[in-house]
């Protein structure tokens, strides 16, 4: 369903019907084309979400095709300060801009979001699903952060559900990174025939991930018989959609989470059924990729350096969130290279009513 040039409230009279008629579906989605409205005030703003400037316009190069780049996030209006951010980023540093189209995945109709997003990038080609949160709320198990036990954070396993058919390769991004190069690079990597692509951190301890009750239990443990096991972040990933609905890879996800239930044996949310899962069978993409928490730990969120080498993609993942350091005027260093992306506008008096 597709919006053109309307009046406000006819857009929000058709998205409210469109969304209370499909509420049977798993996922529900709202196509916005670069000629959908363009809104220059945002009029009475809904009091938990924030209010951003207009980004300007990002063009292509001479020497770009039509290929695009799908590029898939969740939408939340707590996190919506660095999704805006991140956008920007993507859109900042690309040569094909206009070839980036978004699939943005929420849990619920949240209309000043989506005329948030509408507003700060006017042509910006994006799509919102519906993600039923209903699929998720059995299977999920108390972590060590309240933020993990969120149902949208887990939607990530159902993509190959939710996006339609023509989406054949899809790179998942969670909403507190800022890119910082082609994102085109990242796109193109060849998965040779794996269903997943990631940056690999084998230095870590990767027998932290799981309990004592997991490595004790020799049938549990067996599952990386045959696979050398490295740590992977599922916050920057890209997927081929179509091996992984074939290959059912979110049912063997699923599984895990079942035996969580009945067995504790990891301790974060959504992370460690994948890394069960793919762990050892995944196509390694450089850690220039995916230069991960700079949010600290889950637990205090202390400041932390960056890595050396090259850096294609900045992630604060942890407990720490570069937006609320920086109001909080207690921000680490590397917020301060999150900070340029910021399309938050803290000053709503000039607004009109």
């Amino acid at each position: 369903m597709a919006f053109g040039n309307s009046p406000l409230h006819g857009l929000l009279s058709i998205l409210f019907l469109f969304f209370s008629s499909s509420l049977h579906h798993v996922a529900t989605a709202i196509t916005v084309t670069t000629t959908s409205i363009h809104l220059d005030v945002i009029r009475k703003p809904a009091p938990n979400v924030p209010i951003f400037r207009e980004a300007p316009a990002f063009r292509n190069g001479d020497t770009c095709n039509k290929e695009s780049i799908h590029i898939s996030m969740t939408l939340d209006s707590n996190y919506l300060r660095g999704t805006m951010a991140a956008v920007l980023s993507i859109l900042q540093h690309s040569t094909c801009p206009e070839n980036v189209e978004f699939h943005f995945l929420w849990a619920r109709f949240e209309p000043q979001v989506f005329l948030s997003i509408r507003s700060t990038f006017p042509y910006l080609k994006f799509k919102i699903y519906r993600f039923e949160s209903n699929r998720v709320r059995g299977k999920i198990s108390k972590s060590i952060r309240q933020a993990l036990d969120q149902p949208l954070n887990y939607a990530r396993i159902y993509l190959s559900d939710i996006l339609p058919l023509y989406v054949k390769r899809v790179i998942y991004l969670d909403s507190d990174i800022v890119v910082v190069d082609d994102i085109a690079k990242l796109w193109e990597v060849d998965l040779q025939g794996k269903v997943l692509a990631a940056p690999e951190y084998c230095h870590a301890n990767f027998t932290d991930y799981f309990t004592d009750l997991f490595w004790n239990d020799v049938e549990l443990r067996r599952t990386f018989e045959g696979r050398k096991p490295c740590y992977f972040n599922t916050g920057v990933m890209v997927m081929d959609v179509e091996k992984w609905r074939e290959g059912g890879y979110t049912q063997k996800v699923e599984h895990w989470m079942s035996v969580q239930k009945r067995k504790r044996i990891y301790h974060l949310g959504s992370l460690p059924p994948f890394l069960l899962v793919l762990a050892g069978d995944l196509k390694s993409v450089d850690h220039r990729w995916n230069q991960h928490g700079l949010g600290g730990d889950n637990l205090e969120g202390k400041c932390r350096s960056l890595h050396p080498g090259p850096i294609s993609l900045l992630h604060w993942s942890g407990k720490g969130k570069p937006w609320l350091r920086l109001d909080s005027r207690r921000p680490c260093s590397v917020d301060h290279l999150w900070a340029p992306y910021d399309l938050y506008r803290p000053n709503t008096h000039s607004l009109e009513e």
